[in-house]
């Protein structure tokens, strides 16, 4: 971009010149001081660069180590320097942490503080899923959920509350950043027709969404992306529209915004999207970029491709749409032209049957070894519909094709789903590495399909409901 403008703790800020792919955590901390905001791990997994960020679409958490500068561009920013009164009054979940005695090393305490005061701005109480994407080692969780418990009835002091309307006003369309003129900066499309006519002239441009897997290519492997475009102004692909007995998920959306989305319409996918990183990158990571990723251990792709997703991709003016499993070629290679980008994704608006399994080490914030989504259609106790995908089985995302031709025409009982698990050998041949063995894999996913014969009778099969 030519120039950045977005507030600081309340302060107006506009830059120019500074490299397109420069992290908020560098330039805070080597350019502002603003050393609250630590460095941990640098790809977003620790939580100790968590910043508050505020637009016209609400507050949000999000790690400052992958959210590069650009991306800030009319929003407002606060760090933990910025939670203090204009009389040096702490925030509420400040005082809390004192008097519950939150933090001992204080590494990872401002990261802890500016995830618990976005939840509390919000009004959010599920500390648990809240905190999952901050760690800490020395005092443990329960003195920190105590202080956030604490603090839920205090009131959200008036310093913090950063008015989308006024930072619209300032530095959208006048005021004292008038010098950006409304205009469109360059490599940072305003819709989804700006951004295909930019693409389909500039095809190798590195695409940015969320940063949440492209951040890292700069913080870890120290890539040049030049030249990148910015999606995150393209609010037409931020959209989710139900029409029917469909639903359409723009590439834009945010898995986070997916997830509250279809808590109702399709629990297990919720519920999935849940374990999907942590608060601060499902805050950033759009499924679009999920999908185009290629991963073969992404987990949006093969819950999608059990409820029997399309496609949709465009380049130009022109358009196309396919299976989504059709889209995975091999690895990391999918079936998408220079200057083609994913528009959206369309799922079936009730899909009652489906399940999404994710097995990790980790319950929250971990990498899949196996992720499975099944979805069958049972009509007077026979198979007559069986979509079932898997990650981290094969190089790409994969239906279970072998399993599937044994379930359908055959009766729903345990018999037939164990033959089918046995048939799955011939869908199937993972890898071993450092996440799990091949056999493990094979066996955790036969088991998988067992589980859901079992959860689709009613029976108890989730971890978090089965007690010994």
């Amino acid at each position: 971009m030519t120039e950045i403008a977005f507030l600081l703790n309340g302060t107006q800020i506009r830059l120019g010149a500074e490299p397109p792919t420069r992290t908020l955590l560098d330039w805070l901390r080597e350019t502002r001081g603003l050393t609250g905001t630590k460095e941990g791990c640098n790809e977003g997994d620790c939580g100790a660069c968590t910043v508050m960020v505020t637009d016209e679409t609400g507050v949000r958490a999000l790690n400052a180590c992958i959210l590069f500068l650009p991306q800030l561009h009319g929003k407002a920013v606060r760090t933990v320097e910025g939670l203090t009164g204009p009389q040096g009054q702490m925030h509420p979940v400040q005082e809390t942490m004192v008097a519950h005695h939150g933090s001992q090393c204080g590494f990872c305490t401002p990261g802890f503080i500016m995830s618990m005061a976005a939840a509390h701005l919000t009004g959010r109480r599920d500390h648990d899923d809240v905190l999952a994407g901050n760690l800490c080692r020395c005092t443990g969780y329960a003195p920190i959920i105590r202080a956030a418990e604490a603090a839920e009835t205090l009131p959200a002091p008036d310093w913090v509350k950063d008015d989308p309307a006024i930072l619209s006003r300032q530095i959208s369309s006048g005021g004292e950043a008038a010098g950006l003129g409304g205009q469109t900066a360059p490599l940072h499309p305003q819709s989804s027709g700006e951004l295909a006519a930019l693409y389909a002239q500039m095809p190798d441009a590195t695409l940015i969404a969320g940063a949440t897997d492209v951040g890292l290519w700069v913080t870890k492997q120290l890539r040049d992306l030049a030249p990148v475009i910015f999606l995150n102004g393209v609010t037409d692909l931020q959209q989710i529209e139900v029409a029917g007995d469909t639903i359409r998920i723009g590439a834009g959306v945010t898995v986070e915004d997916l997830r509250l989305a279809m808590q109702d319409r399709h629990p297990a996918l919720a519920a999935m999207l849940r374990r999907f990183a942590s608060v601060q990158v499902r805050n950033a990571a759009t499924i679009g970029g999920n999908i185009a990723n290629g991963s073969p251990i992404g987990d949006g792709p093969p819950a999608l491709i059990a409820m029997g997703a399309t496609l949709h991709l465009r380049r130009g003016e022109d358009r196309r749409s396919m299976p989504l499993e059709s889209f995975f070629l091999d690895y990391r290679k999918q079936d998408r032209l220079p200057g083609e980008f994913v528009e959206a994704i369309t799922i079936p608006a009730s899909a009652p049957a489906l399940r999404i399994y994710k097995l990790s080490k980790r319950f929250d914030q971990d990498i899949s070894a196996v992720c499975g989504g099944f979805n069958l259609t049972v009509a007077d106790g026979v198979v007559t519909g069986a979509r079932i995908a898997f990650g981290g089985m094969a190089g790409i995302p994969k239906r279970a094709a072998a399993a599937e031709a044994a379930l359908l025409g055959r009766p729903f009982t345990l018999d037939t789903v164990q033959a089918a698990a046995a048939a799955m050998a011939g869908d199937f041949t993972p890898l071993t590495d450092m996440r799990a063995s091949a056999a493990y894999r094979m066996q955790a996913a036969q088991n998988m399909l067992i589980r859901y014969f079992h959860d689709l009778n009613g029976v108890a099969v989730d971890v978090l409901e089965v007690s010994a």
